[in-house]
This record gives structure tokens, sequence and C-alpha cells, in this order.
């Protein structure tokens, strides 16, 4: 299939465009978020840079949609309604912000675009209304067991830790320099320490490193830390374990689920979390062991093929999706959000 699909979300589109099909990119002369295109990255002959302006039309069996402005953007320039005369699923990488639990999914209660969640959580936090939902879990493409814990440091993925504080923790980063120093990679993180009251010597920013320099020196870091109080999962996390490294994990959202405990801690008890840290720091080998069970699980549930195994079932189905016609449209309450048509 010809799928077209927006940059929105690096990692998970690096594994997504790994599969059977052929992806059409969306690019633009400036990037920004409606045309980052491949982005420079190391991506399959298969996924394509496109310019919506004179694409045809006709080319494209499928969209996949990642922001509910995207369907508005598809019709102007292609068309097409989606989930109508274009099938299309909507993939929902993020939990709901705001009055939580009561928060209306955008394309909740149509039927013509099926929402997939990346988590069991995300499916059960958001209200779908009576939109259909199914879940497929995230898929790494594995990048080796990488694990040295040779550095006797915590290692930290986060970006935009600033500005986005308490939602990923960032407030819980003190507790663990405590511990240990800390080394925080991700989009800015410069300033993290002065910004959080951290001496330099124990917060070093690394910043936003290409993937395989960065899975390789997080992997020195005997230990990981995620400290994300409300994000969908983090797949830096699963990408941790995939390295082989063991965890210390926030009890948050979809974690519980996604780690074993023998591959490190998972807790909401921040002092058992900075204990179990310590503990950790202080023997490699029960580290390294722990890193070895965290990877097998990851492996197990969150590997690439299994993941490609899941769109590939999803994608079949919605070829055997009744098309209709331009001429046969219904109403275009699907373009409203939910919210609004609740109180129209």
């Amino acid at each position: 299939m010809r799928i077209l699909l927006w940059h929105v979300h690096g990692s998970w589109t690096d594994a997504f465009v790994r599969g059977r099909h052929e992806y059409l990119l969306p690019v633009l002369p400036d990037g920004g978020a409606w045309g980052l295109g491949r982005a420079g990255r190391d991506w399959p002959g298969s996924v394509r840079e496109v310019d919506l302006a004179t694409l045809d039309a006709d080319s494209v069996d499928a969209v996949v949609l990642q922001r509910p402005e995207e369907i508005d953007e598809v019709v102007r320039t292609l068309g097409r309604m989606p989930g109508v005369d274009l099938p299309a699923v909507f993939v929902e990488h993020n939990t709901p912000k705001g009055n939580f639990p009561y928060i209306s999914h955008p394309l909740a209660d149509q039927d013509s675009i099926p929402i997939v969640h990346v988590t069991h959580f995300n499916r059960l936090a958001w209200d779908n209304g009576s939109a259909p939902t199914t879940v497929i879990e995230h898929g790494i493409p594995d990048p080796g067991q990488l694990y040295t814990g040779e550095l006797p440091e915590l290692g930290v993925v986060v970006n935009e830790p600033v500005r986005r504080g308490r939602v990923t923790g960032t407030d819980l980063l003190p507790a663990f320099a405590s511990v240990a120093p800390l080394q925080v990679f991700g989009m800015k993180t410069e300033g993290l320490a002065e910004a959080i009251g951290i001496e330099a010597s124990r917060l070093a920013s690394r910043g936003d490193l290409k993937t395989r320099e960065l899975h390789r020196e997080l992997a020195r870091c005997r230990v990981y830390v995620h400290p994300m109080r409300w994000t969908s999962l983090g797949l830096s996390l699963l990408e941790a374990m995939h390295l082989g490294m063991p965890v210390v994990v926030l009890a948050a959202t979809e974690a519980p689920r996604a780690v074993p405990q023998e591959a490190g801690i998972v807790s909401a008890d921040i002092d058992e979390l900075l204990r179990c840290a310590e503990r950790l720091l202080a023997n490699p080998d029960e580290a390294r062991r722990r890193g070895l069970a965290g990877r097998e699980a990851a492996l197990e549930r969150y590997g690439l093929g299994r993941f490609q195994d899941r769109w590939d079932e999803l994608l079949a189905d919605l070829r055997t999706r009744p098309r209709l016609s331009v001429n046969e449209r219904p109403d275009e309450r699907i373009l409203v959000p939910a919210r609004e048509r609740k109180t129209a």
C-alpha cells in the first residue's frame, strides 16, 4: 500500500516506516511540523518525500492521521475525505490533557476513522465515545545489547524537561541526583541543572544526540531512570530495555504493564525507587542481570516484527472497508471536535 503520513513522532515513525509498504511523507522547503519529510533519517528507500501540492491524490491508498488538523489538510490538498473516500486511521500517541478523566477524544463518536492507541492505558484514559478503537503497542528496532554500565551514573532521556516540568517528573531529578550524577539526554535539556537547582557536577545535559550515538552513550550509564508522570509510555524506556539497561521507573500510566519487576523496579514510592537505584549502582552484576531480564521482556512484547504484523492486519482491514464516492459523503461531522459536537 501507499500510505500518507506526516513525520510527527520521530521514534514511532522510525518503527512504522520499516514495514512492507510505501510511505509518503510530506516535505516543505522550511520543514516544520507540516513538512519534515525524512529529516535526514536513515530510513529505507520505500520512504518517499512528497509535495502534497503536486501529489496525485489517487496514488494514495490510505492515510495515517496523528493530529485532528490533518483531516482538513488532506481534504484541502488532495480533495479526498479521510474515512469516506480515503481509508484512514488515527494514531493517538498521547494521554489526554486537561480535565482528566472527562476528556473526549477529538474523533470520539464517529465510525469512519478507527482510533489506534499506542498503549492500553491511552485507550482507557480517553473517552472514545462510540468510535472504533484498538491498541497496537509500540515496536522498537532492536539496537542490540549495548549495555556496559561502566559509569556509576543514572541515565535519563526526556525532551523539554524545563518546560514540561511535573509531567515528565523534572521535579524528581534532584532526589535522583543526590544518589548519583545524572546524564540527561533529549531536546532542550540545556540549562536544566540551573533551572532545578542542581550543581552542574551532578547533572550533565547531553542534548539531542543522533539515535545511534544516544544508544551508545546511554548504555554506558549503569541505570536508566524513567520519572515520567503523565506520558503515554515513553519510547526511551523501551529503548533502554532493549539496550539491556536495568530500569528504575515511576509506576504511572502504562509503565506497570510494560516493565516486569525483575527488570529493575516499578514503584510510586520515590524512596523505594531511590533505594533501588543505589543498590543497582553499587552492584554491577545485579544491574546487568536485571538489564538482561528487561531486554528479554522488551523483545517479546515490543519487538519490531510484532508491531509490523499488527499494523499489516489493520491496514489490510482498511482496504476491505467500503468507500463512498464524493457524492455519497455523509455529513462532515468527523471534522468537528467531539467537544463541539456534544454541545452543538
